[in-house]
């Protein structure tokens, strides 16, 4: 066979398109292109969400597992917290039970003890529910208005207390809403007892917390003392859980101990009170005066002028 004749091209396998250079200039062209036309003119987005509806199945699968791991964990942790839970709502239930059989002992007994005394029975203090509607404008005071007024009953001086204590006092009453005074309050006062001692203190308010004044500095007073009315301030019922010891400073330059006291009630976040009608509005009305009482109907100037005589 003639040399000529013979095909001198390079077979298919070994033909050569354009270089690699030529091919990363092209395709880095046509990658900005679509990156410019999509944010453009969102041309890619009906792709972009063909695409997404059809992952969505392989994702939700593929997230099983790690669902069924992290459910599983959640599940016996929350089974754990129920099952403790449950024992502590049970031991509770054992105490307040307990609690409440020696309170109606305590009940049955006071009654007893009464009859045998011939005692008169205990003032039943009138209550009302009121729901605080906002606090007082004045920065410098603690004051909240509760919807309940003088067309409701309520009286100045009314105490206001929640489930933990004592709260505060009316000091305004409206017609249909009324200022409270919280405890907490610089312009506050109010007489306590010492439950563990017996002894009767006066509790004043200021920046948010109270302080016990007037007491010596020899006092039995220690940390953890709990306060509460005695009921003989014609105001408050005996019994009222004020507040509690939580810092006693004893100076020696001073007569009078500084102690520090914490209001049991928490005024915020409360929503719901109870207004208490004033003790002294079921108390016995007091006797007159002795000077009044001895006051001579008819008087007589002593003699000296005609007509000096007063009826």
């Amino acid at each position: 066979m003639p040399l000529g004749t013979l095909d001198r091209s390079p077979p298919p396998f070994f033909r050569q398109g354009p270089s690699a250079l030529s091919k990363l200039v092209f395709f880095a062209a046509l990658a900005l292109f679509m990156m410019v036309a999509d944010a453009r003119f969102k041309v890619a987005e009906p792709l972009r969400t063909a695409l997404a509806v059809a992952l969505l199945p392989v994702q939700r699968a593929l997230a099983v597992p790690i669902e069924m791991w992290e459910g599983g964990g959640d599940y016996l942790g929350g089974l754990r917290n129920a099952l403790a839970r449950e024992r502590a709502a049970q031991a509770r239930l054992v105490a307040q039970a307990e609690r409440a059989l020696r309170t109606e002992q305590l009940a049955q007994e006071n009654t007893r003890l009464r009859a045998l005394l011939e005692l008169r029975p205990g003032l039943t203090v009138k209550t009302q529910p009121a729901e605080v509607l906002y606090e007082a404008a004045d920065p410098y005071s603690r004051k909240v208005f509760i919807d309940r007024g003088t067309a409701q009953g309520v009286v100045l001086g009314s105490p206001v207390i929640n489930e933990a204590g004592v709260l505060g006092q009316v000091t305004h009453a409206y017609a249909v809403t009324s200022e409270v005074t919280l405890l907490g309050d610089k312009d506050a006062a109010i007489p306590v007892l010492n439950t563990r001692t017996q002894q009767r203190g006066a509790a004043f308010g200021g920046g948010g917390g109270m302080e016990l004044r007037y007491t010596s500095a020899n006092a039995d007073v220690q940390v953890g003392d709990l306060l509460q009315t005695g009921g003989l301030d014609g105001v408050y019922p005996p019994g009222l859980p004020v507040a509690r010891v939580v810092n006693v400073q004893r100076r020696v330059e001073s007569g009078f101990a500084r102690i520090q006291l914490q209001p049991l009630a928490n005024p915020d976040g409360v929503r719901q009170v109870l207004v208490l009608e004033p003790l002294q509005n079921q108390l016995p009305p007091r006797p007159a005066p002795a000077a009044e009482a001895a006051k001579p109907e008819r008087q007589i100037n002593a003699p000296g002028r005609r007509g000096a005589s007063t009826p």
